[in-house]
């Protein structure tokens, strides 16, 4: 389920930059539709929240945004209220080497919604150095500041795995822990049903042809699938398939009529309609403005 609830983000623009500052400092990130994290590189800092106390942030912890949540750093402990909020712009000149230093990545997404699992999640969450553990972490970290040095031919390719890559290792270490916080589907039945909407959206399911793939009765199967998923199975069908096609239309050329096959519509138009009643706008607006440069997420507050 990890895959598919990272996949729901994957759809927005993936975005990435390193933050360096001396003195004293701090910025609120209002809430947002997405994932994004930070990660500690140098130095220290303070994680702010509206409910808990501040937490402090040494080299190699990660903050984790699952659905967006608002949150603040800081030189020092603060009160998210008396930050200043985030303002988008370029990279203000420096001094080097500065009293921290980290990393910031995000799926922001402008159109539709993250995956259920990951808003069920704390607003918040920290995931602690640990190098012997996940040392894949630290090396990803390096792979992605690396990559934001400077201008990199194969950026657009190598930026949006790297990030994708970072929350997916997140999101894993912290599980290892917190297991009974994420929603789980056991029932061998259900999961049977999901693995074939997830890896074969193209097909033209019905009720009936899933519960048969559950080995349950049609309505067994239908009220089975609403309590355990959250939704009747057509809509989460639908859903589903709306979201592949936005990563289509994201990460691939392909043709409208293609991508539309591709996750089992009939025709270019009959997919258009579905998209534009999710998303508030069609599929080739859709592309064109995912394809716009956007401010960085990350950014300092002026002044």
């Amino acid at each position: 389920m990890i895959s598919e609830a990272l996949g729901s983000v994957r759809i927005g623009q993936a975005r990435a930059r390193t933050f360096k500052e001396s003195g004293a400092w701090g910025m609120r990130y209002d809430a947002f539709e997405g994932s994004g994290f930070h990660l500690i590189l140098r130095g220290h800092g303070w994680l702010i929240t509206a409910d808990d106390r501040p937490r402090e942030l040494r080299p190699g912890d990660v903050v984790l945004s699952p659905g967006g949540a608002e949150h603040g750093l800081s030189h020092a402990p603060a009160r998210l209220e008396d930050l200043p909020p985030a303002i988008m712009g370029p990279n203000r000149p420096t001094p080097d080497p500065a009293d921290v230093e980290f990393l910031c990545g995000v799926y922001r997404l402008d159109h539709g919604q993250a995956h259920r699992g990951l808003r069920s999640l704390p607003d918040v969450i920290t995931v602690p150095s640990d190098r012997e553990r996940s040392p894949e972490l630290r090396m990803l970290a390096d792979l992605l500041a690396a990559d934001l040095s400077d201008a990199r031919p194969g950026a657009q390719t190598a930026r949006p795995a790297l990030i994708d890559l970072m929350l997916t290792y997140v999101l894993r270490q912290w599980l290892e822990q917190n297991r009974a916080d994420w929603p789980q589907i056991s029932d061998p039945a259900i999961t049977a049903a999901l693995r074939e909407i997830h890896t074969r959206p193209d097909q033209p399911w019905t009720v009936q042809r899933l519960s048969e793939t559950a080995g349950l009765s049609r309505t067994a199967f239908s009220k089975r699938f609403t309590r355990l998923v959250g939704q009747p199975p057509m809509t989460y069908l639908t859903g589903w398939r709306l979201t592949y096609g936005a990563r289509l239309l994201r990460e691939t050329p392909a043709p409208l009529a293609t991508v539309a096959r591709q996750v089992g519509y009939s025709s270019e138009f009959a997919f258009g309609g579905a998209f534009r009643r999710r998303y508030g706008v069609s599929p080739g607006r859709f592309r064109a403005l995912e394809a716009v440069p956007e401010p960085d997420w990350c950014s300092m507050p002026i002044g």
